[in-house]
């Protein structure tokens, strides 16, 4: 396997951002955010990636975005608040607005392997903000989807 510093120049194809909402409907509530979750020091966003090989990458046919948008809509069920705003109430205090808005989800194609990242790529990761993508305007902390799902296929060897 190649060495993650050897990794050469690849290019991302983004779709347009999307909303995706719960597959359900949902109720509509207010949630006030605890004291610990409403300091002014933890408003900000965290990145992460996970990667994930497909088990039989030649012969199955599901799409892994779509399976993977149809899981987000599913568990937003369950987990309604993901789908709504926060707000910022009298005196700078958050909630969440239960509103079923959804979350922003982006797909994207790389032509990259999996391989060509490492063994086992670890923090700091590299190429991260050639695959984390900012969508404009979702930076914001109130009034925005509390989440962005990022979805990238990698080029896909030995097909």
């Amino acid at each position: 396997m190649a060495a993650a510093a050897a990794l050469k120049k690849f290019t991302v194809q983004r779709r347009p951002a999307e909303l995706v909402t719960p597959a359900d409907p949902t109720p509509h509530e207010l949630k006030r955010l605890s004291d610990i979750d409403d300091q002014e020091c933890v408003r900000l966003h965290i990145s992460g990636i996970h990667l994930y090989r497909r088990k039989d990458e030649c012969a199955n046919n599901n799409d892994p975005v779509t399976v993977i948008r149809d899981a987000i809509s599913r568990a937003l069920v369950h987990y309604y608040p993901f789908a709504g705003r926060l707000r910022e109430l009298e005196g700078r205090k958050l909630a969440v607005d239960c509103t079923g808005e959804g979350v922003l989800f982006i797909e994207a194609d790389a032509d990259v392997h999996l391989e060509e990242f490492g063994d086992l790529p670890l923090p700091p990761f590299p190429c991260l903000e050639e695959l984390i993508f900012d969508v404009p305007g979702s930076s914001a902390i109130v009034d925005a989807p509390l989440v962005l799902f990022q979805a990238h296929t990698l080029r896909r060897p030995y097909c």
